[in-house]
């Protein structure tokens, strides 16, 4: 009963927070985040980097997106975005001999089953074709092996291409990009799928979708603890306990029946309405940490309730999580009520706050066209900061590093 006089009395106090927020937007003040976080986030990367893109056949990227426009509209489609954003961008440079990075514009997730979800069995092939590809035909690749280019891999679990995590960790990251810089949505700590130095980007999310369903911001936070989404995944982990490594069935095993959580497995037309009304909006992971949720919850000033040990989040220097999220480990589901309802009202309007900062939510999006501090420029800004190139970036006349032959057979066929 205690933990419910709580919420209740959290909720009132976000009754008022609809009301301070319009005051903030239309005063254009916002609780300023602490730290270097705001400063890196407004950061402008033009000028401090030079991008040339290479030219590759179209069958590398835009005559997927031709045979299957799907490809625009799921979580993996930053790898496309981005490649349209770079094509028209101030720090694109003709002249390869002046640039900084190097851009291969390869579309490993645009291979859909009918169902819409991307089959990485090709993807391998695709990007040891597109690396040879470069190597053969430009000289940049061949005196660094990589480490001056980068690229957007997008998949479940990044450049080990595939979408379970024990044939994931077995296949490890593609050979051939163990020199480059990885810009993925993956990110675990102290994982094979994630190697020094890359930067973790929030999955796609239609940015025009979501603005279209925008209610007033003085609507009250009415709901408590918000989720929609699996609990179970029957098909693929019959026994159960392997998906989500049992996060989310414990979340509806333990809360189905409490009344201060709107969960289920229904996802409802109001699904954006219903997570602006809510004070907390659940983010577990699934086959993978992370998903589209956590762009929603921010977007939409939800407070991210973050299930996912050892996650690395998207922009991590850049944005304050600690700040704005509420982190709780996988074993501690079960307390899921009593951590929520014991946070302090004044913790809470804060983060909720510091949340709507649009410049927060800019940098979760990949707008079209690009806008000022979005998700393009935080990874020119991460791609900014590790310049200038160190001395063990270019190799020697004659050295060679990686080796063209590793990795499984299937991979070596010809793409």
């Amino acid at each position: 009963m205690r933990r419910w006089v709580l919420a209740i009395a959290i909720l009132a106090a976000a009754l008022f927070l609809g009301a301070e927020a319009q005051a903030v937007q239309q005063g254009h003040q916002t609780e300023r985040i602490s730290g270097s976080a705001g400063d890196v986030l407004e950061d402008n990367p033009v000028g401090r980097l030079k991008v040339y893109v290479y030219d590759l056949p179209s069958k590398y990227n835009k005559k997927l997106l031709k045979k299957d426009p799907r490809c625009l509209n799921h979580m993996f489609a930053a790898e496309i975005f981005m490649h349209r954003f770079l094509l028209s961008s101030a720090v694109r440079t003709f002249n390869p001999e002046e640039a900084d990075w190097f851009y291969t514009p390869v579309y490993t997730t645009c291979d859909l089953t009918p169902s819409g979800l991307p089959l990485p069995f090709k993807s391998p092939r695709m990007m040891r074709s597109a690396i040879e590809l470069i190597a053969t035909n430009w000289p940049y690749w061949n005196r660094s092996e990589g480490a001056d280019h980068f690229f957007v891999t997008p998949h479940d679990f990044g450049a080990c291409f595939h979408y379970q995590e024990e044939k994931a960790i077995g296949r490890g990251i593609l050979p051939l990009l163990q020199r480059a810089t990885l810009v993925q949505t993956f990110g675990q700590k102290n994982h094979v799928c994630l190697k020094d130095g890359s930067i973790t980007i929030p999955p796609f999310a239609p940015p025009q979708k979501m603005q279209a369903h925008l209610i007033p911001p003085d609507t009250p936070r009415s709901i408590f603890v918000y989720f929609r989404g699996l609990f179970y995944d029957t098909s693929n982990d019959p026994e159960g306990g392997y998906y989500a490594r049992g996060a989310r069935a414990s979340v509806w095993e333990n809360f189905k029946n409490n009344p201060l959580f709107d969960i289920s497995t229904d996802h409802p037309p109001t699904y954006y309405e219903d997570m602006q009304r809510s004070v907390f909006c659940l983010c577990p992971l699934g086959w993978a940490p992370w998903s589209p949720r956590l762009v929603e919850a921010v977007v939409f000033g939800c407070i991210p309730v973050i299930i996912a040990d050892d996650i690395v989040l998207p922009f991590a220097d850049a944005i304050p999580w600690e700040e704005i999220g509420v982190f709780v480990a996988e074993e501690d589901v079960p307390k899921l009520d009593s951590i929520l309802t014991s946070i302090p009202t004044e913790v809470i309007l804060r983060k909720q706050r510091l949340l709507a900062n649009p410049s927060m939510k800019q940098a979760m999006l990949f707008p079209q066209p690009a806008q000022a501090g979005d998700a393009f420029h935080q990874i020119l800004n991460g791609l900014a900061r590790k310049l200038p190139h160190g001395e063990n970036v270019f190799l020697k006349p004659g050295e060679r590093v990686l080796n063209w032959t590793a990795g499984p057979p299937g991979d070596l066929k010809p793409w």
